[in-house]
């Protein structure tokens, strides 16, 4: 029986992830389970790249992200169901914030999107394929 589901989109894909997020909600609806919502954000603290930023940038930048997932659970899945997801902003490389916060939440469920690879993923493998070989939950891609 799954009690909680963690549903990983990329807010800066715009409307590509909203069918990952509709399946989301629908398998936990079908086992009356918690939705987890999480986007990540790339950390630009670490790097010499912060360098090139606002000091507030990165809590600027949680702010949006956090207002962009919302908006985006309204209007893919109405106002009332909104109210009881819980939305996550992580920071870091995505597939290992998703494994993070999986674990945090407690989620049985994973549910991750897998888009049209490049070249390049086939040499470094894309976060859907990373999610999967080192989850210890099931993981539902969504194509």
């Amino acid at each position: 029986m799954t009690k909680s589901v963690l549903c990983a989109v990329d807010i800066s894909n715009g409307d590509l992830d909203v069918h990952v997020l509709k399946t989301a909600a629908t398998l936990a609806d079908q086992e009356n389970a918690q939705l987890d919502v999480v986007t990540v954000l790339p950390d630009f603290g670490e790097s010499w790249v912060s360098g090139f930023f606002q000091s507030d940038f990165h809590d600027k930048a949680i702010e949006d992200a956090h207002t962009k997932l919302v908006e985006m659970c309204i209007a893919t899945l109405g106002a009332d169901r909104n109210k009881k997801i819980r939305h996550v902003i992580a920071t870091g490389t995505a597939y290992q914030e998703i494994l993070k916060t999986a674990e945090g939440a407690g989620s049985d469920l994973i549910v991750i999107g897998a888009h049209k690879p490049d070249l390049k993923d086939y040499l470094l493998g894309p976060n859907a394929a990373r999610v999967v070989r080192h989850s210890n939950v099931s993981v539902y891609v969504v194509r």
